[in-house]
């Protein structure tokens, strides 16, 4: 199945599922540890906040769209008046962990703790409980779909084996959730994340070339349109939101708009279609 069977909402050619992982310093902190000790390192992820979020709202603004915001715990609660103008403008939260865990590092009893102390805290900030996640880390154990079920969250934004969502199921058993496919390719923190102590990435690449990253989330979503499929970017403030690269995402959405119908949506108003739909 290509998706071009999908009857997407409005006549759509295409969904788009423009999604932002507020990650700030604790992307950092979880995955060097001792970088929280380190005020360079942090003041980085700290940038996304301080600077790059108020660039990637007022693009949203400007194109009136609304995105789905993947946010830790930890993050809300240092900096809630952020994460409630999110709330304000219309985008939807979703649950990215409590201090951006590594799923795949806990027990089922540590994810479950991690992820309802995450839930806790933004419906607490928030106002609205989260009913999607993405995983912090970018791994899970097999157990992490069924406890999300039991959680009660409609969604998931974690996987990579597919180009349209689908409804997921556990030793073929359907679990009410529905996974909401991503990949690395349509991230911009591989591209442009960088660090020289401690080494991220670990070969010490530069960041890309703009133009081309531009060209390859361009490409990609051509291909999307012409078969019917469900786009997913992932932007993270501290990366997307540079004076220079800010233009990126703007350039992006231009495109989208130029080339096609398409359905743009929320993590939440995508897993309430498929419901009502006979997709995946």
């Amino acid at each position: 199945m290509f998706g071009k069977s999908i009857n997407w909402p409005n006549k759509a050619n295409c969904a788009a599922m423009i999604t932002v992982n507020l990650d700030a310093e604790y992307f950092w902190i979880s995955m060097f540890p001792d970088s929280a000790s380190r005020p360079k390192t942090l003041s980085m992820g700290q940038y996304g906040i301080t600077r790059g979020l108020q660039r990637v709202l007022d693009v949203f603004d400007r194109f009136g769209l609304k995105a789905t915001f993947f946010v830790p715990g930890r993050v809300a609660e240092l900096y809630p008046a952020q994460v409630r103008e999110i709330v304000n403008k219309g985008h939807e939260i979703g649950n990215h962990g409590y201090a951006h865990e590594n799923m795949a590092a806990l027990s089922i009893d540590e994810q479950r703790k991690a992820i309802q102390k995450g839930n806790d805290v933004l419906e607490k900030i928030c106002q609205v409980r989260p009913v999607g996640f993405r995983a912090p880390e970018g791994e899970m154990t097999r157990d992490t779909m069924q406890l999300l079920a039991e959680l009660g969250f409609k969604y998931s934004s974690s996987l990579f084996n597919g180009d349209y969502p689908y409804h997921i199921k556990q030793a073929g058993q359907e679990t009410g959730l529905i996974e909401i496919p991503l990949h690395w390719d349509l991230n911009d923190f591989p591209y442009f994340a960088f660090n020289y102590h401690p080494p991220f990435p670990a070969g010490q690449g530069r960041p890309a070339n703009y133009t081309q990253v531009l060209n390859i989330w361009q490409d990609e979503f051509e291909a999307y349109n012409q078969y019917g499929l469900c786009y997913v970017p992932q932007f993270d403030p501290q990366t997307i939101g540079t004076p220079g690269r800010i233009a990126l995402l703007e350039d992006l959405l231009k495109y989208i708009n130029t080339l096609s119908s398409t359905w743009f949506c929320t993590g939440s108003e995508m897993a309430e279609f498929c419901r009502s739909s006979q997709i995946g």
